[in-house]
């Protein structure tokens, strides 16, 4: 059985005080226990609020008798009763001491696997064919694969795949425009913009090639041997780019976990025979259409997911309906997730609404992880002064240089080192900025502030990993295995945020909500800071005393790379 966190443990004792005291039965998770925010208190208890009025009693009064039957003597002081029926709860120096103890050896810094793992698919990043990817999938790409990184320490099985837009008309016009313009290199085509922009303004001047390029749709969907080769290589060309801005990105998805539209193009008829045959579509202009229950227009009419077209063609939502099915019915899942902006939140909610009609969602969770957009400095989408999309790689190209000024003013850096660790300020910094905040928000992108050595960056935290390391390389001895004493404010503030890593991955991986992490790992370099300007490590007054501290800095070091590599960024050891 996974063991408590600390406010899992505080909350099943005050319920179980609770059913002592008062013969009131509720769930561990309605205890409300929070980490405090006032100075000299571990965690606070609102229950006595909530149930006062509930049960016609004064809170203060439901509290005592809470702390009457609080068996908590081992874990934490008696709690006080503040205000109108706060509990105040205090950790005990001895309970806090062999807890953080017990961090010293085990790899994962006291968080335990789910006892009971989900399979779970996760649809993020899913760029299109023969277009560069652009600063409009930087977001997808990051906080998905956060996700994934979070799932799978937590102990799920994560199917990550990614959802490739390789499949439709415009691929009979790109096809057409290869077999007339191949590559002149053995590099391929250079860039996949210019690509599509010429083979777009072909067709819209040239209207043999426009007529070609229809004729070849009608061959690519009917299988022809020569135009899926050329489609293929076409969509190995793009995934050579994709790749490039994974790796740089330091993105986990991989060629085995792509799976484009074109591989739902078998599953299609069938799918829209099944929701006939159960009775849940109907025609609308000509086209096969389902109308969820609960969707209208502002005008009131309902609003519909066109499964068929009426010339017989499948739009986006038909494949968004096979995807649904593939993964649940033949792979198993048993969730969900797809990690696309806010925009598609609508689409989403009658995808879902379908799916559970059609019964392919029992027993499934199915939840869209929205996000809101990248803003420029003028508060609207980031374009470039065309107006254009930026495309990604260069973004990060830019992100690495940018970094390249701010780790070049460490001389004792050789220019290989210098390299390697402003590629990975750099593309923390970009990261960092991504996830820190509220996902489902908007936000500026600004080099200035995500480059910052101060405030909540991945910069300031690479630097205080740094900093420790060069604290922990000075003492010689790592002392792995020297018990940990807590006699200073300082000493039991760290011992305690570092206790607090398993509460905040638990928060960050339930919400999916990565920015939980990153304000966790920011308190901890914050708190560090602290402890390192109030208790002196290296010349601490004794070798135990010296030791204790060491182990602490050290456990500080291990949380922050963790915590660092969870969201798919870099500690580098010199900076």
């Amino acid at each position: 059985m996974r063991k408590p966190e600390v406010s899992e443990e505080l909350a099943r004792r005050v319920v179980d005080a609770l059913h002592r005291a008062l013969d009131v039965d509720i769930a561990p998770a309605e205890a409300l226990i929070a980490v405090s925010t006032r100075d000299g208190v571990d965690y606070q208890c609102n229950l006595a609020m909530s149930l006062g009025k509930r049960l016609g009693r004064p809170p203060r009064e439901v509290a005592a008798a809470i702390v009457e039957h609080l068996e908590i003597t081992d874990l934490a002081e008696p709690p006080e009763i503040a205000g109108p029926g706060f509990l105040n709860f205090v950790l005990r120096r001895e309970w806090l001491e062999s807890s953080v103890n017990a961090l010293g050896n085990d790899p994962r810094l006291g968080v335990e696997p789910a006892t009971e793992p989900r399979r779970i698919a996760l649809d993020y990043s899913s760029p299109n064919v023969a277009k560069e990817m652009h600063v409009g999938h930087l977001r997808s790409s990051v906080i998905g694969d956060a996700i994934v990184r979070l799932l799978r320490f937590a102990g799920h099985e994560v199917l990550p795949h990614n959802h490739l837009g390789d499949w439709g008309t415009p691929f009979g016009m790109l096809i057409e425009h290869l077999l007339d313009e191949p590559p002149a290199g053995p590099s391929g085509i250079g860039d996949l913009n210019e690509f599509y922009q010429a083979a777009r303004r072909k067709f819209d001047s040239d209207e043999a090639f426009a007529t070609r390029s229809r004729e070849r749709v009608v061959k690519l969907q009917g299988g022809d041997a020569e135009t899926l080769a050329t489609w293929q290589g076409l969509v190995d060309e793009s995934t050579r780019h994709f790749n490039e801005v994974y790796h740089l990105l330091g993105i986990t998805l991989t060629d085995e976990d792509i799976y484009g539209e074109s591989f739902y193009n078998p599953y299609l008829a069938k799918v829209v025979d099944e929701l006939e045959a159960d009775g849940l579509t109907e025609l609308s202009d000509g086209a096969v259409c389902v109308f969820p229950e609960g969707f209208h227009n502002r005008e009131g009419d309902r609003l519909p997911l066109i499964v068929r077209k009426r010339d017989g063609g499948y739009g986006y939502a038909a494949t968004d309906l096979a995807t649904a099915k593939y993964w649940t019915t033949e792979r198993g899942a048993t969730d969900l997730l797809y990690v696309v902006g806010t925009p598609q939140a609508q689409h989403f909610a009658m995808l879902f609404a379908v799916c559970r009609a059609a019964g392919w969602l029992d027993g499934v969770h199915a939840e869209h992880i929205g996000f809101g957009s990248v803003l420029g400095a003028d508060g609207k989408v980031m374009r470039t002064r065309a107006g254009e999309t930026i495309k990604l790689a260069d973004l990060l190209a830019e992100a690495v240089a940018q970094a390249s000024d701010v780790v070049a003013e460490r001389s004792e850096l050789s220019e290989a080192e210098q390299r390697e660790v402003a590629r990975a300020v750099g593309i923390g910094a970009v990261k960092y900025a991504d996830l820190s905040g509220d996902r489902e928000r908007d936000y500026v992108f600004d080099w200035d502030r995500m480059l910052a050595k101060d405030g909540n960056t991945s910069v300031y935290l690479q630097y205080a990993h740094a900093r420790i390391e060069s604290i922990l390389a000075k003492a010689g001895d790592p002392s792995t295995g020297a018990p940990v004493t807590l006699a200073e404010p300082a000493e039991r503030a760290l011992a305690l945020t570092l206790l607090r890593f398993g509460e905040a991955l638990r928060s960050a991986t339930s919400a999916y909500a990565p920015h939980k992490l990153c304000t966790y790992l920011y308190e901890t370099a914050v708190t560090f800071s602290r402890f390192y300007e109030q208790c002196p490590v290296l010349s601490a007054e004794t070798p135990e005393l010296r030791a204790s501290r060491v182990q602490l800095a050290t456990l500080t070091s291990r949380t922050l790379v963790l915590g660092l590599e969870l969201l798919g960024i870099e500690a580098p050891r010199r900076l």
